[in-house]
């Protein structure tokens, strides 16, 4: 008798738990049905090939994060904390595989490396001590909020209480930088050298020594793997592999990898801030916030921070498929779980988007801009970018953390 009531009480409870995943999933297909749809329909307008294949790239971008959890700070943070390095590994990957892809792209619009141009719309920039600073306070940005922007932008898909408040301050970081550029450009920035590696070693010398440099930094990583890191030999189901469990880092990075040559070849090199900038530029420009000139910003390459007129630019539509097909992708795997935001979760979001708006503009991009297309690339400011980026946010994390203003480590 009790077998039986209890048998009678947890099918309910199950066939309540089948209607749910079958809601979610139909949800998720209708997102991904949509974002089909409008990359199609925006396929078939004159001049706008560009439009669906930048909504098709962000789709493939937000799906690929957050299946994958691809966020810079976490990865790192894994590291520091828990002495795991699959996620180090796998940015790794994704710079190695950019980088390669780069190479043949590169090689066949610009054969000859050794003049004065450079590779259209790669994110190469000046170098100096102001992109070290640049990438250090976004590195503090990220410890302070939690994540890097397009960490932000895939988990406004999961419902985060931070994210809308990092992206708010993103935009609220953007005007900052805006109000300071003239100084630091004047200061310093004009002065600075753009370092293009191919230039000086040509193609196969710059992959060369990027893939050994990258192999010199995955080599102890490597060492510190421990048995229970290894994947387990179990049956898969594919289509729960795909949807629901989380991906390996290393596939994860190999697949940003890819779209970020794809994308490069298609439309432009990947980036999450030209949107956010370009549009608050736009709104600071008409409330007169912005200085009546901004010293030699449209001559740089990078996360480009034009004014908007466009109701639907390139970068918008990549930056909105990011964020409903994170959103699908978040549905279908059960990770949807939105939540009130705290008193803390709302402050630590808008300092550190503040950090991170004024270093991506600052620095012409982000970790995906500057860091992860430009070396790809072979930009010498990715790799200076990287190194001030991860060292804001050990110092950052470590004395937050001894001072007791950000969260233990678990």
């Amino acid at each position: 008798m009790t077998s039986a009531t209890g048998g009678a009480t947890q099918a309910p409870g199950r066939e309540v738990g089948r209607f749910a995943i079958s809601v979610r999933a139909g949800v998720a297909s209708l997102i991904a049905l949509g974002l089909g749809l409008g990359a199609w329909r925006l396929s078939a307008e004159p001049g706008s090939t560009r439009l669906a294949l930048s909504l098709t790239f962000g789709a493939l971008f937000g799906f690929v994060l957050q299946r994958s959890r691809f966020c810079f700070f976490c990865l790192w943070r894994d590291l520091m904390d828990r002495g795991d390095p699959r996620g180090a590994l796998g940015i790794l990957a994704a710079l190695a595989a950019g980088a390669a892809g780069y190479s043949v792209v590169l090689g066949a619009w610009l054969p000859d490396p050794s003049g004065t141009r450079l590779p259209p719309d790669a994110h190469i920039g000046p170098v100096g001590p102001i992109l070290a600073l640049a990438g250090a306070a976004f590195g503090a940005g990220m410890a302070i909020s939690g994540s890097c922007i397009s960490a932000h932008l895939y988990r406004l898909g999961e419902g985060s209480p931070t994210a809308p408040f990092a992206l708010l301050g993103t935009a609220l970081g953007f005007g900052l930088g805006f109000a300071t550029w003239n100084p630091l450009y004047l200061a310093s920035v004009s002065e600075a050298p753009v370092l293009w590696l191919p230039r000086h070693l040509g193609y196969v010398g710059n992959l060369g020594l990027t893939l050994a440099l990258l192999a010199a930094i995955a080599l102890p990583l490597l060492y510190r793997l421990r048995p229970a890191d290894a994947p387990r030999s179990r049956p898969v189901d594919p289509l729960h592999a795909i949807f629901v469990e989380r991906w390996p880092t290393w596939l994860g990075g190999l697949a940003v990898g890819a779209i970020g040559t794809l994308a490069y070849l298609r439309v432009g090199p990947l980036g999450v801030t030209a949107e956010i900038g370009g549009r608050t530029r736009q709104a600071a420009g008409s409330f007169g916030l912005l200085p009546e000139r901004l010293e030699g910003l449209d001559a740089f390459r990078g996360c480009a921070t034009l004014v908007r007129d466009a109701l639907l630019t390139q970068n918008g539509a990549f930056v909105l498929a990011l964020v409903l097909a994170a959103f699908a992708a978040a549905l279908a795997a059960g990770q949807f779980r939105p939540a009130i935001p705290t008193g803390g979760q709302a402050s630590r979001g808008l300092l550190g988007g503040l950090l991170l708006g004024w270093g991506a503009m600052t620095g012409l991009g982000c970790s995906v801009g500057t860091l992860l297309s430009g070396i790809m690339a072979g930009a010498v400011s990715g790799w200076v970018f990287a190194i001030a980026m991860f060292a804001g946010i050990t110092v950052t994390l470590l004395a937050g953390r001894r001072l007791g203003l950000l969260p233990s480590a678990a």
